[in-house]
């Protein structure tokens, strides 16, 4: 990975490697009283969070003016929306088709990622996002859905992008942890509202339905939070985005770990494509010729005679 910075990359895929294996224990909470968890869940994984902000000697800062409405859009849409999109599209679609939806996000990524951070996408990039979505396609397998079916995967499929792409300006200012910390708290207490409402001060929850709870707060919440914003805001989104195909392998690796069939020859040929996808994606394109010469010309104003042309050449090249 020569170029990229291996260790967000990492970041990035152990994050995508926690959400990949929740598919296994989101199946335990089919009867469980969803937004009452995931208001406890989101409330977890705040208290931790801000546990290890404590411990590492991390000062938050408070968002201000147009930052609330983008934390606001990364908890509506990536945390409120998306879930609720998954529990009623399940009603309506096979999970093959969601899973298809969340794997179509790279290609999204390539493009409004780099549009937010003030540069046009890269053609290099958006292959390699096809690549990956196709991979990852083939990884998740495709079902059958009603048109409210399929209504419902294009809602996830917005709302995956959103968590990502929203929380861009943010990082900047509030870090990864920021930015996880801010989430949590705000999509607890919205969560919690709605259930209280809905499902009663007093909804039944079983012990499977805590531990998975708790499995979701710490390593799918905590852990993938942080590990995914430092993945997005040292990569950049739209080269952070192909990392999600590393999801739909996470869960078919889980699978046969809990006993499930091995992989189909179509599964491992995704497995490959979304593996092509990345190594395209995640080594770096060759400097072009004008942005040499313009770093250069910025090079010699600065030093002037003190330099030679060797001299710059050698510090180009190390």
């Amino acid at each position: 990975m020569t170029g990229v910075k291996s260790l967000p990359a990492l970041s990035g895929a152990l994050g995508m490697v926690f959400v990949g294996g929740s598919v296994a224990v989101s199946g335990v909470l089919v009867d469980a009283p969803n937004l009452t968890v995931q208001a406890l869940r989101y409330a977890v994984a705040c208290l931790l969070l801000l546990l290890y902000a404590r411990l590492i000697g991390r000062r938050l800062v408070r968002p201000r003016g147009a930052e609330w409405l983008w934390l606001a859009g990364v908890v509506v849409t990536g945390m409120f929306v998306f879930n609720l999109a998954l529990v009623h599209g399940a009603e309506h679609a096979e999970p093959a088709v969601l899973g298809v939806a969340v794997a179509c996000v790279p290609l999204l990524l390539a493009v409004g990622g780099p549009l937010l951070e003030g540069h046009t996408p890269a053609p290099r990039l958006l292959l390699a996002a096809g690549v990956v979505t196709a991979g990852a396609v083939l990884v998740q397998g495709l079902g059958r859905a009603d048109g409210i079916g399929l209504l419902w995967a294009l809602v996830t499929f917005i709302c995956e992008a959103g968590f990502t792409l929203l929380a861009v300006p943010l990082l900047n200012r509030h870090g990864p942890l920021g930015v996880s910390v801010h989430s949590t708290w705000m999509a607890a207490g919205v969560f919690g509202v709605f259930a209280l409402f809905v499902e009663g001060p007093s909804p039944r929850l079983h012990a499977s339905h805590v531990f998975a709870g708790v499995y979701l707060a710490v390593a799918v919440t905590a852990l993938a939070f942080v590990l995914w914003y430092t993945c997005v805001s040292r990569l950049g989104s739209a080269r952070a985005g192909l990392l999600t195909g590393i999801a739909p392998i996470a869960a078919a690796a889980t699978g046969v770990a809990l006993g499930g069939d091995m992989p189909s020859p179509l599964v491992w040929a995704g497995i490959a494509l979304v593996t092509l996808g990345l190594a395209v994606g995640m080594t770096p394109s060759p400097p072009r010729i004008s942005d040499t010469r313009n770093s250069y010309r910025r090079f010699r104003a600065c030093y002037g005679p003190r330099i030679s042309d060797t001299q710059w050449a050698y510090r180009h090249d190390h």
